[in-house]
Formats: C-alpha cells, structure tokens, sequence
C-alpha cells in the first residue's frame, strides 16, 4: 500500500543518464527575457511518460502533457481541473465527479467520462509504483459524458490528494494499451513533447500549445535537464543555463548563499531516519522488544548529527507525520532526548545488557560516510554494534523489498500533508511496513482515521501519532532542509505535498 523508495529510484536513474552541463537548454532570462524558456533541473529522470508510471519527484515531466482530475494549490488545497467538482456520499465509499465538457486530447479524441474510467482501470492495473494509491477504487461508473463515480471498497481519505497526484493524469484513451505513452505522451496538459530535441532520460523538451483549453503556459518552452550531481546543477545555476532547481545537499546550499542573483527559499519536505521493518523479531529477535527500539531512539545524537551531516539546515523530530498534518504534535518533536544511560537501562530491561548486532543495509546515495559513522558510534555507545552492509541502487531494490533482507534501513521518507498517506506509506502492511507488523490499538487507531468525520479522524489521527512515536515504530532524525533556487526572470515557490514544485508553482518574476 506505500510507494518505494524515490531517493533509490533516482539514484538508479541518474547514474545511467548524467548530462554534460553544455547540453543545456538556455534558461528563461538567458534566451530572450522572462516567460520565454523554463529549464528545470532534477536528478529524477523519467525513463517513462506513461502516467501508470508516475511517482514522486518526476510529476513536473507528466504535469507539462497530462492535466490531473484535481489540482493542487502549492498551499495544498484543491481547486477544479479536469473535474469542475466532486463530492462524496454519506458513507464515504461514492466519489462522484463532474467533468469539464469540451476538452479534447492532443489526437483530437475528447476528454470525457469514458476517458476517466480507462485512465484510473490502466493506473490501477499498469504495475506502477503509484498503482497502490487507488486500491481502493472498486470500480468507475460511468453515469453520462460529463459526470463519474468511483465506487470505493472502502473509505479512502487520501483519495483526492491522489487524484490531483499521478493517479489523477488523464492520457488519451486509444493509446493507453500500446506503450506508445512512454515516449510520445497524449494528454490535454499545456505543452507538447518536442521529440526532436528531447533526449530520453536526460534531456526533456516541451512546447507551449495554443489550443490549450486553460489558461495558457507561462513560458513559451519548458526544459527538463537531469544531471547526476548538485555540484553540476549550481554551476548551471551560477551561469544561468538553468533557470530553478531544489538543492538537498547541505554543502551545495551554502555554494549558492552568496549568490546575490540567485532567490532562495527553504522549505522541509523529507525526514531522514531509521525505519524498523522487523517489529516482530523475525530477522532480529531484539527489536520485537519495544524497550530495544527506544533505546535506540535514545542513543542517537540527533543535535550533533544535525548541525554536522547538515550543517544546521533542518529541524530534530522524533515523529514521521509532518507539520502540515492533523497527526503532528510539536512536542513529539523531543520525546527522545539524547540519553545514552537510558539506552542501556532499557536494553538491560529487554535482556539485552550485552547488547546486539544489527546490520543495515547501506545505499551511499543516502547513507552517506559522516552519517553511516555517527549512527555506528552512537549504537555502539549503548552496545549495539551496526553492521553496514554496501549495495549498489540496482542491488538495493531486490535485497530490501524483494528478499526482505534487512530489520531495518536509514532512508529519506517525504512528509505528506495528508495525514492517511503518510499512514499508508508507513503504517499499513505494504513497501515500508514490508513485514505486515501491527497491533490492536494501531489497527483500532487507523480504522478511527479511515471512517471517522474531520473531528473524529483527527483526534484519532493524532492519537496513532502519539502511540507511534511511544513504541518506536520509527527512529527520525530530522526534518532537512531543502532549498528551491531560482535566477533571474523565474519566480517559483515549493508545493505542499510534493519534494519538489509543481509545474504550476513556476511563472515569470515579472
């Protein structure tokens, strides 16, 4: 029921799809004054422009051809798109849509009912990693041309949220079947891919349509431009041959401080931290105990690994919901404070005095040297003695969520703003919860959220917070900073819900 890893996918893609900085696109203000070219650049390449493929961080590259059913406002409300209105039953299980009348695709068919029904059957059904997101759409009934309803197994609270996410892109029906998609998108979104100029999975060029049924593109092109490093994205920053990107790593944000031509607005979106997927002691016995992982949440030294993995650039928190959720409590924040002597004290309550080897699996990508020694010195302080094991990107996927190889693994996890996407990412049986593990109170909690009214759903939401973060489900470390840069001419802002803007979040400075 939860996505996989975007930080492993990406650093998969981008080893096989560096760009040399010279085989940039010109960026909005270096090639003819603002609203003129947009150059994105992104570490995330897209190897598919199929909707059924969309996840993550290479939304932009499907926002540019598909519209999505909802939108989603950068504050994370949603406004009309493709549906000009929904609503549910009483029950919750009955999302009726009515539909935008004389929109047409870019090979001439019309959007319509119909179309719905085909896009949300090949998204469900496509093998994507978003597919999950919509198992609960029992079926799509469709009523006339211009209204739908999705029938639902079950209450889904995420489900707009979904629908004006990858779920949501509408693709033109007669080549949903033919895998024609992932190279040459049909969509009724605000550009066309210019074939001539794109190069797959490096290179994306997209051309403003003028019979775009909205409000027309901001810029005349748009170029997406994937690069393997952040030390080539701020050089092409510097230069201006791009336009915007989001840095991540700490270093990079300080290269681009001085720039005095370069905006900068910081925002949080992922927390890194340890996840637990073995709570039944399957592969390690110890970490059935919940006094075991609190003892690891107390052993870490999340202020030094703060300010010097991240310089600073970033917020200790001790839960995985997010401040924009219902979920999130402040005070949560430090519920484990920095206590070594607590740590042994619970490891000795367990049984486990003399402590216990736990091997992680190690992704450079995310773990990097500074990091992967603070957590060995801290687990070894209290007597728990990390066994790193290194794996390429490739390796990675089949060992951890195929093989089930690992009790537990550092990862970078984005905060939702919905709280029942973050319950699916992590808490139900699925990628991240990848051994099934749960309890009463938990099951109980989600059934609270699930089908409770906005009052009680929160209540219980924050509740399952609460009790979460008391049985060390996780062990976060912090919220980390990132930084959106944009240069002269473009003005973006950072998207509630999303790593990195919708392509909507970019317009011209002027």
């Amino acid at each position: 029921m939860t996505r996989y890893s975007t930080r492993i996918a990406a650093s998969a893609a981008c080893a096989a799809a560096a760009l040399v900085l010279t085989g940039c696109g010109g960026g909005g203000s270096a090639s003819g004054g603002a609203g003129a070219e947009l150059d994105i650049a992104t570490l995330t390449a897209a190897q598919s422009l199929d909707p059924a493929d969309a996840i993550g961080s290479a939304l932009p590259y499907f926002q540019a051809t598909y519209d999505t059913l909802i939108k989603r406002d950068p504050d994370g409300s949603f406004k009309p798109m493709l549906a000009t209105q929904w609503s549910y039953d009483k029950d919750r299980t009955h999302l009726s849509l009515t539909l935008r009348d004389g929109v047409k695709f870019t090979d001439g068919t019309a959007f319509d009912a119909a179309a719905v029904k085909a896009n949300l059957d090949h998204f469900k059904n496509g093998g994507g990693g978003g597919a999950k997101y919509v198992k609960s759409v029992k079926d799509v009934k469709v009523v006339d041309p211009t209204h739908v309803v999705l029938e639902l197994s079950q209450p889904d609270p995420g489900l707009l949220f979904y629908l004006s996410d990858a779920a949501g892109l509408m693709a033109g029906p007669a080549k949903l079947k033919d895998g024609s998609l992932k190279t040459a998108p049909v969509g009724t979104g605000p550009y066309v891919l210019d074939k001539s100029k794109t190069a797959v999975g490096s290179k994306y060029v997209f051309d403003r349509r003028t019979d775009y049924w909205g409000d027309k593109a901001k810029f005349k092109t748009l170029t997406i431009s994937v690069f393997d490093n952040e030390t080539a994205v701020v050089n092409g920053l510097k230069t201006g041959q791009i336009d915007t990107a989001v840095l991540q790593d700490a270093g990079q944000q300080q290269a681009v401080a001085s720039d005095g031509r370069l905006t900068k607005t910081p925002y949080s979106f992922d927390f890194q931290g340890l996840l637990f997927f073995d709570r039944d002691g399957l592969r390690t016995p110890a970490l059935k105990k919940p006094q075991v992982r609190q003892a690891i949440n107390y052993a870490l030294d999340r202020a030094t690994m703060l300010d010097k993995i991240r310089q600073g650039r970033g917020e200790i928190t001790d839960q995985v919901f997010g401040p924009e959720t219902k979920a999130y409590d402040r005070t949560l924040d430090s519920y484990y404070p920095h206590d070594p002597a607590k740590a042994k004290q619970l490891l000795a309550d367990a049984g486990y005095a003399d402590g216990f080897t736990l091997k992680l699996p190690r992704v450079t990508a995310i773990v990097g040297d500074a990091l992967a020694s603070s957590i060995e010195t801290d687990l070894k302080a209290v007597g728990i003695k990390v066994v790193w094991d290194q794996l390429d990107a490739g390796s990675a996927v089949q060992k951890i969520y195929r093989d089930r190889a690992y009790s537990a693994m550092v990862m970078n996890i984005g905060q939702s703003s919905t709280d029942w996407v973050t319950d699916q990412d992590l808490v139900t049986p699925g990628t991240f919860n990848m051994f099934g593990t749960t309890d009463p109170t938990v099951t109980r909690l989600l059934g609270q959220v699930q089908a409770g009214d906005d009052a009680a759903a929160a209540a219980a939401s924050k509740e399952l917070n609460k009790y979460l973060v008391e049985q060390a489900w996780f062990a976060p470390f912090y919220r980390m900073k990132y930084l959106l840069v944009a240069g002269e001419g473009v003005k973006a802002v950072p998207q509630s819900g999303m790593g990195v803007p919708s392509l909507y979040d970019y317009t011209p400075a002027s």
